[in-house]
């Protein structure tokens, strides 16, 4: 029995490397959490699923539960599903409290991890910076808020480095595409692109990025291509996780509304505001 649970929430994947990667990061994260008892589960395509897990954490004997979502950008999961599934468990254990954390986001601590990938290429390359394009891809999504992050972290890492170009596209849902983010890139002039791609943990996309890179690389034999490392389990991690969990119990979490197709009428989403949650 335990009175407080945390239950950390995956996207989960087809694929089960992806699945597998994500538990193995909860075990590595399990024991810096707090004393609290970890649980674990998924919002879509691996089990258990959010509302059986919530439901599991109340039969353990939880009094409280903080949910936190191990998520790099906040769509529809984190801001519309994720929260009604709270409120659905909520109303079947009135005498549960439920707490709700932010999602991974745009960290300080994120964009060292990445800077750091970044930096594993550079050393064992040495490329000349002033022919090297650096590319950022992210999964894609239909909210412009959580887009708009991907380019957010393309000038900052643009800002930190010394690279001309750092580029930004999508695997999937939105554009560009990470065909057109190579073209773009080859048409500007580099001879060389690093690929970083801005995902947690391994699944169906990485092996489309390393495919659709080797495509591009093998029609391009003039432009030299690198594939860095995604985020993957990375102590850092749990720091923000650990973070995440406090700001949830002190009722700090706060979600980015400003721009949110959900709550905004924003130019060509309109819909999405009027729409039921």
């Amino acid at each position: 029995m335990s009175d407080e649970i945390v239950l950390l929430v995956g996207h989960g994947s087809r694929e089960q490397p992806g699945n597998a990667e994500f538990l193995a990061f909860c075990e590595m994260a399990r024991p810096h959490l707090g004393p609290e008892r970890i649980e674990t589960c998924f919002i879509e395509l691996a089990e258990p699923l959010v509302p059986e897990s919530l439901d599991r954490c109340v039969a353990l004997g939880a009094r409280r539960v903080t949910m936190l979502p191990v998520i790099l950008l906040a769509a529809g999961h984190v801001k519309v599903e994720l929260p009604h599934e709270l409120d659905e468990a909520r109303e079947r254990h009135p005498n549960v409290e439920f707490f709700y954390g932010r999602h991974i986001g745009l960290d300080p601590l994120v964009i060292d991890i990445v800077n750091q990938r970044l930096a594993a290429v550079e050393a064992e390359m040495a490329w000349p910076a002033e022919e090297t394009a650096v590319l950022v891809v992210g999964r894609g999504s239909s909210d412009p808020d959580a887009n708009s992050e991907l380019y957010k972290l393309a000038r900052l890492l643009w800002e930190s480095r010394r690279y001309p170009w750092v580029e930004a596209c999508f695997i999937g849902v939105t554009g560009p595409s990470l065909p057109e983010g190579l073209a773009r890139c080859r048409a500007l002039g580099a001879r060389r692109i690093v690929v970083v791609p801005y995902f947690l943990f391994t699944g169906v996309l990485i092996p489309r990025i390393q495919r659709i890179t080797g495509e591009f690389a093998t029609t391009h034999a003039a432009v030299e291509i690198r594939i860095a490392d995604y985020i993957g389990s990375h102590p850092k991690l749990i720091q923000i996780l650990k973070t995440r969990k406090i700001e949830a119990r002190r009722g700090e979490a706060r979600m980015n509304c400003a721009l949110c197709k959900y709550r905004v009428q924003l130019p060509g989403h309109e819909h999405a505001a009027k729409a039921p949650a």
